[in-house]
């Protein structure tokens, strides 16, 4: 019995081995996507669970823009705030597109988030995905409810930061 348990141990622990091992492969294997505009607007998501847009039109990946006040200059600079605050960081800025990096703790995995002013409408499109995998487990979505809290009490405080 002793001699089972023993085996058993050992293969859980080859198992979680090679689970770790996969997932820093995955990690040290991702490239940076092309992320630009696509027609105006922010890159599709995939049809895997790991993006969400405020562009989608799938039930799955579909979260609603941020919306602003503000004048677009500030609403803008709340934005950058928010992202620093949330730890990301901001790769791209250029006429109102916003890239930003956010990397994981463990396994420094890197999700891509990017912005897309519409300043006559008062909100300002999103976009976050995971660079690899199927699924985030639902990361990518709880990084936006939370950059949202953060943006709107910007908006409610009247303080921004650039």
């Amino acid at each position: 019995m002793a001699l089972i348990m023993k085996i058993i141990g050992i293969a859980v622990l080859a198992i979680l081995i090679a689970g770790v091992v996969g997932l820093a492969y995955l990690s040290f294997t991702s490239t940076t996507p092309d992320v630009r505009l696509v027609n105006g607007r922010l890159r599709s998501c995939p049809p895997t669970p790991n993006c969400v847009s405020s562009e989608s039109n799938a039930p799955h990946a579909h979260v609603e823009p941020l919306r602003f006040t503000k004048p677009p200059v500030a609403a803008w600079a709340d934005l950058k705030t928010s992202i620093r605050v949330l730890g990301g960081t901001i790769v791209e800025e250029q006429d109102g597109f916003l890239w930003a990096t956010f990397t994981s703790r463990l396994f420094h995995f890197v999700d891509d988030m990017e912005f897309r002013l519409v300043a006559e409408e008062g909100v300002i499109q999103l976009r976050s995905g995971s660079r690899v995998g199927r699924s985030d487990l639902g990361i990518n979505s709880e990084r936006v409810k939370r950059l949202r809290v953060l943006f709107e009490e910007r908006q409610v405080s009247g303080s921004h930061g650039g």
